[in-house]
């Protein structure tokens, strides 16, 4: 395996660089507000989970008194 100099290296960098595709503005804002939606979902559902759990475990703890 050849060992590359670091002005190579940085080329091939650059060159790479040049091949991605990066995103719009409008498609990271998208990305974006869908990230906060699904981080809401998933901490109401998170949220009624644990209230179940926390009632049939309180329910179970009573019914050994």
């Amino acid at each position: 395996m050849a060992k590359n100099g670091p002005m190579e290296f940085y080329q091939q960098v650059r060159a790479e660089t040049a091949k991605v595709t990066w995103p719009t503005r409008r498609e990271t804002l998208i990305t974006t507000a869908m990230v906060f939606v699904m981080v809401f979902l998933a901490s109401i559902f998170f949220l009624v989970s644990d209230q179940i759990i926390r009632f049939g475990v309180s329910t179970l703890l009573t019914l050994g008194h």
